[in-house]
């Protein structure tokens, strides 16, 4: 498979709405919620103006000229805030390119931009029945806080 990993471009943004979805975590055995969803405002949060701050990163997966996945960071109150100048993670492929490393990739790639621009550490909030704990663990991200549904994670760079 090839894959490219690229800043992602203001035209894109609109995209974060589908990835947005994308990442809500569904158990297996549940309901989808209906996509209107994310108009919640906890979770608008992570898309609403983005691009307009300067701590707004974003980043695609691109296989064969398709966008299969993105991974964006801003510093926001949102379910893995830590502090004001710690950004926050958000992750997600379409369903057809999970499992395949292009995640991880995302992952390293924005930990990498991260660092070169003077971060000192990321968050994230993470399902503790989600699949991706797992990765997030073995990428470095240690648990700092914990409720009955979710891990709040961070990581040093």
């Amino acid at each position: 498979m090839n894959y490219c990993i690229r800043e992602m471009k203001k035209y894109e943004y609109p995209l974060l709405n589908d990835f947005l979805y994308e990442a809500i975590f569904i158990p297996k055995g549940v309901e989808p919620p209906p996509k209107s969803i994310i108009a919640a405002p906890e979770l608008q949060i992570y898309i609403d103006h983005f691009g307009d701050h300067k701590d707004d990163h974003g980043l695609v997966a691109e296989v064969d000229g398709k966008i299969a996945g993105a991974v964006w960071v801003r510093i926001m109150n949102d379910y893995g805030h830590i502090d004001a100048e710690t950004p926050s993670f958000a992750i997600s492929l379409y369903k057809e390119y999970r499992g395949l490393g292009l995640g991880t990739a995302l992952m390293k790639e924005m930990l990498t931009l991260l660092k070169k621009h003077g971060y000192q550490r990321a968050s994230l909030s993470v399902q503790k029945a989600n699949y991706a704990a797992k990765m997030y663990l073995n990428m470095g991200f240690e648990i700092v806080d914990e409720n009955e549904e979710e891990y709040i994670m961070q990581i040093y760079l």
